[in-house]
């Protein structure tokens, strides 16, 4: 695609560089060479200063706006785990340095953070230990189906080709089960928002590699038969793995481990608050149960005896490598920051400030929106939107009418078995004044889809660029229009 520059003049300049003095300079084949330059906007550096500041104003994120998208934990990162990962320490290592020998001191920090990140994700989850391999949560889904399929062809139960997903599942667990060579089959929700017991017992046999269930669920609820589901598959000689990517609402306050999870990833990006979103950065580490410790992927970090740190690659069973080097340290090193620097009862009080505001929320909106599924919630309060359709307004008309008023819309038609659901997570970071003025503002707009609905359905009325064409948008980009 052709980009359109309209800004600058022939001539302008923001900046002068020296005389190229680089040997062999014009030794590049005529056939590698440009026919004609490249056509870019010439303009002084005040006009490029302007042009990228005005850009960044017309995005929206957790430090410019209220951004509850549900599901996603978009919250507040700390500028002190900024500053923590920018340190020369550890931000100009290479990860090819040595270990130990000669050099290996300028390593061992950053190994030791690795470590003791581990250790005590392994305690917050409950599980023998963590491997901080995965580069995002997907990932995480990914690598722990695939320890399930290595200990079951380990055991020679290869028949073993089924694996059970909740209809409530975040959408990525399907994919990853099949990715990992599993057939996937749904498990239907009951009346209250639970995984259906009968179902789940109908379905459970000697072909089930075991069953992904998000906890809480995208309902944002906590099954309360969780236990009974877990102790049901350990029967069916099956494993259960816990999508941790909600962990925000139960963290330092309920270990899944202790509860019959046999493997879990958590988001680094979502519950330990460093930064999320557009395709990354993120990290989804990946605790598991005893047994399934000898099928970790390599490497990992140990602590040896004489106090010093070391990359461990001697896993006869590990189903190999998952990523390059060591995970993405960088995420991991403000997760260690952010976890020092909250401690447990920190970490007691982002739970339990999660749960608070979401509920706080939805006993707000009950007289103005639909639950589908009524009680109380978690960190994500779901709403249904089937009220306002009566009048011709849509989920998405509310969430383009939330960006004329400076609030990033919440989590729109998911979960999918909720009609219409707007999908609100607050998380913990945002004060009762913020909370109050989203409340208003949803308020507002659910009287005004019925009072005046075609109003919201014309929003947004104040954005550089009215509704688009969404897929024809991410095929056909128009950066031009933007400006």
């Amino acid at each position: 695609m052709e980009l359109i520059y309209t800004k600058g003049k022939p001539g302008r300049r923001g900046s002068s560089l020296p005389k190229l003095d680089v040997p062999g300079s014009n030794s590049i084949p005529s056939s590698l060479m440009r026919k004609k330059a490249a056509q870019m906007p010439e303009v002084s550096e005040l006009e490029a200063v302007r042009h990228f500041t005005l850009l960044s104003r017309k995005n929206m994120g957790v430090d410019s706006n209220f951004y509850p998208l549900g599901s996603c934990t978009m919250k507040y990162n700390p500028k002190l785990n900024e500053k923590i990962a920018a340190m020369t320490g550890f931000a100009d290592l290479h990860p090819l340095l040595p270990q130990i020998r000669r050099g290996g001191a300028l390593t061992q920090g950053a190994l030791a953070v690795i470590y003791e990140t581990e250790r005590m994700l392994s305690e917050l989850l409950g599980f023998s230990q963590t491997t901080m391999q995965p580069l995002a949560g997907a990932h995480g889904e990914l690598t722990g189906v695939m320890l399930i399929a290595a200990y079951h062809k380990a055991h020679g139960d290869t028949k073993r080709k089924i694996m059970l997903i909740p209809d409530a599942a975040h959408g990525t667990n399907p994919a990853s089960a099949a990715m990992a060579g599993f057939d996937t089959v749904t498990i239907p929700s009951d009346p209250h928002g639970n995984v259906d017991l009968e179902a789940l017992k109908k379905e459970l046999n000697e072909n089930v590699a075991g069953i992904m269930l998000t906890c809480p669920n995208t309902l944002g609820m906590f099954d309360k038969n969780v236990k009974e589901i877990c102790d049901l598959v350990h029967k069916a000689g099956a494993f259960a793995y816990c999508d941790g990517a909600n962990f925000n609402a139960i963290v330092a306050r309920l270990r899944p481990g202790d509860i019959g999870f046999d493997v879990m990833h958590v988001n680094l990006h979502k519950t330990f608050s460093t930064p999320h979103g557009a395709g990354g950065p993120g990290s989804g580490p990946v605790g598991v149960c005893e047994k399934l410790v000898p099928y970790l992927p390599v490497s990992c970090v140990v602590k040896r005896s004489d106090g010093t740190y070391a990359l461990e690659y001697h896993h006869k069973a590990s189903i190999g490598y998952i990523a390059p080097f060591y995970g993405n340290f960088g995420i991991i090193l403000r997760a260690y920051a952010y976890l020092l620097t909250l401690g447990r009862e920190g970490l007691v009080r982002v739970s339990e400030n999660a749960v608070l505001n979401a509920n706080y929320i939805r006993v707000k909106l009950l007289p103005y929106f639909d639950q589908q599924y009524p009680g109380y919630c978690m960190h994500e309060c779901v709403f249904s939107a089937t009220r306002q359709t009566e009048k011709g307004v849509h989920a998405l008309d509310i969430a383009k009418a939330l960006i004329d008023r400076g609030i990033h819309p919440p989590t729109i038609y998911f979960p999918l078995i909720v009609k219409e659901a707007l999908m609100i997570e607050p998380t913990e970071t945002e004060s009762k004044e913020d909370i109050d003025r989203f409340i208003e503002v949803m308020i507002e707009i659910a009287k005004l889809a019925d009072s005046n609905p075609e109003s919201v359905k014309e929003c947004p009325m104040t954005m550089p660029v009215k509704r688009l064409d969404e897929t024809q948008a991410a095929r056909k980009l128009d950066l031009a229009s933007l400006e």
